[in-house]
């Protein structure tokens, strides 16, 4: 077990990088902090769950018998380039520095690891390219198809402008037009 100084001393010490206007220890710090207060210590690292491109993983920190602190990780296969080839690597890493956080080691910067706000960072900013694309018009050609659709499906096209309080199909967003085309899709299957 490490003093209260100790955890200071070497939180102060430790290198930090920016990331989104806040300062961030990576694990490789942590780690030689531990390293250096703990020289005894392990750090071990069990997967708890490995499936479908999907993995959990524990890490425990400890020193001797005693259990300084454990982190769990989680990380799609699918969800960054990275992580097409490393993501059990990745979520050990991302397990270790969370464990080394709840040891009082880089909690003053961040608890989460580079991988974890690297793939939080590129979630958002695909929620946001998503969320622009579903806002944008889906144009005359779209519009065009749709209103073929509607009156097809013996539907009124003025009352789905009026619904969706537009003059034009052509002004029906990305989002409204997949609603209506659903809709379609479930009044085909009855």
């Amino acid at each position: 077990m490490f003093t209260k100084e100790e955890l200071d001393q070497v939180n102060e010490h430790l290198k930090t990088v920016p990331v989104k206007g806040k300062d961030y220890a990576p694990v490789t710090e942590r780690v030689k902090a531990f390293r250096s207060i703990c020289p005894t210590g392990t750090i071990t690292t069990e997967i708890v769950s490995l499936g479908d491109g999907v993995v959990v993983m524990k890490a425990t920190i400890a020193d001797g018998d005693l259990v300084l602190g454990t982190g769990l990780a989680y990380e799609k296969e699918s969800s960054s380039y990275i992580n097409k080839t490393s993501y059990i690597e990745n979520c050990e890493t991302s397990a270790v520095g969370r464990a080394l956080g709840f040891c009082g080691i880089g909690i003053d910067a961040s608890m989460a690891s580079a991988e974890e706000l690297a793939n939080a960072l590129k979630q958002q900013e695909d929620m946001k390219v998503k969320n622009d694309i579903s806002n944008q018009p889906i144009g005359d050609i779209k519009a065009a198809a749709l209103e073929k659709m509607l009156e097809k499906a013996g539907q009124d096209v003025q009352a789905f402008l009026d619904h969706f309080k537009v003059e034009s199909a052509s002004e029906l967003t990305e989002a409204q037009h997949l609603v209506i085309l659903k809709g379609l899709e479930k009044k085909g299957e009855k």
